[in-house]
């Protein structure tokens, strides 16, 4: 029977293991190598600072079945890539030999992980501080391009894909594994193919034909992901999760998340988040409306995370909408 733990319970069960299996130094001091704790499993893993904010994790490890429930919590860009194994955490992420996984920093939604017992999980991944993302990827202007706006959520949902493996993501996945550098210049060798894995992963993602995808869809499925787009709109202030919409739908939590990027270019928390905006938008220009009775409206308890992500729609705070100031060009992330 597989382990079902708090992330709490999994923190104690990784610290119980630093304890007796101390952690190593690699000869060139770069590596922090982690022993799998004999409970989760076997094998290691390569931790490894590339600079301020650039974090690598070089994965090998076989699972003995384990899942863990992970709270809502804010989280940094996330880019994965295994060549074998897999990490399945249902609608949230399936990372295995076939897709990969990009992540947005943001709010990521609780969610469970499934370790199953399966070949063993070879790969890397890698977290991106938001600022370090911004810095690296801004326009001369200070920036980023629309497309990778998306990535970078601040204090609302998280955006999350999937872009599939190829045999160049592959061989530069080896190539990090392998790396037959020490000191300065395997950090050099790695930085570098850390950042063309990037580049190899977003352009699979931003390639992607979206309409393609659309019009694959049954005719049947883009009626049910219409439907759950009318659900959302009509319970703006407590609507419901993921996995309740997938079953008020008729469908499945992965066919739902694929669905929604298919026909409407994003997830269903963004979709829900750009609904909840507009909705915003419209009361706000009301008389007699006040920011925190609009936020509560449209779902936001905390009025500092509906303000944020107003100003990120629409490019003014909901007190200069309130005023009647003018919007800035609207751009609904995709």
């Amino acid at each position: 029977m597989s382990l079902d733990l708090t992330a709490q319970e999994a923190n104690a069960i990784w610290a119980e293991a630093k304890r007796l299996y101390p952690p190593a130094t690699s000869i060139d001091r770069l590596e922090t190598i982690y022993t799998v704790p004999p409970k989760l499993g076997m094998g290691f893993q390569r931790e490894i600072d590339l600079c301020s904010g650039l974090e690598l994790c070089i994965i090998n490890r076989t699972s003995q079945g384990w899942t863990q429930r992970v709270p809502e919590n804010e989280h940094p860009v996330q880019f994965a890539a295994y060549l074998s194994g897999a990490f399945d955490s249902g609608n949230l992420a399936l990372i295995n030999a076939e897709q990969g996984y990009v992540g947005g920093s943001g709010i990521q939604p609780s969610h469970s992980v499934h370790c199953l017992r399966s070949h063993p999980q070879v790969g890397v991944n890698i977290h991106l501080a938001p600022a370090l993302f911004h810095q690296q990827f801004a326009t001369p202007q200070g920036t980023l391009p629309a497309d990778l706006q998306p990535l970078v959520q601040g204090s609302d949902w998280q955006q999350r894909f999937s872009p599939k493996m190829t045999a160049a993501i592959r061989l530069v996945v080896q190539q990090i594994i392998d790396c037959p550098f020490l000191g300065t210049a395997k950090r050099i060798y790695l930085q570098g193919k850390v950042f063309e894995l990037m580049a190899l992963q977003l352009d699979g993602l931003l390639n992607e034909p979206e309409a393609s995808a659309a019009t694959s869809l049954k005719p049947d499925t883009v009626a049910r992901i219409h439907y759950a787009a009318e659900i959302l709109c009509a319970q703006l202030e407590n609507p419901p999760n993921q996995t309740a919409l997938a079953q008020q739908v008729g469908m499945s939590d992965r066919t739902l998340q694929k669905g929604f990027k298919a026909v409407f270019g994003v997830t269903p928390f963004a979709y829900l988040t750009q609904q909840r905006m507009q909705q915003a938008e419209q009361l706000l220009r009301q008389p007699n409306s006040t920011v925190a009775e609009v936020a509560t409206t449209v779902g936001y308890a905390n009025p500092a995370q509906f303000a944020a992500a107003f100003k990120r729609q629409f490019g003014i705070s909901p007190s200069e909408c309130l005023r009647g100031k003018k919007m800035a060009q609207i751009s609904l992330l995709g």
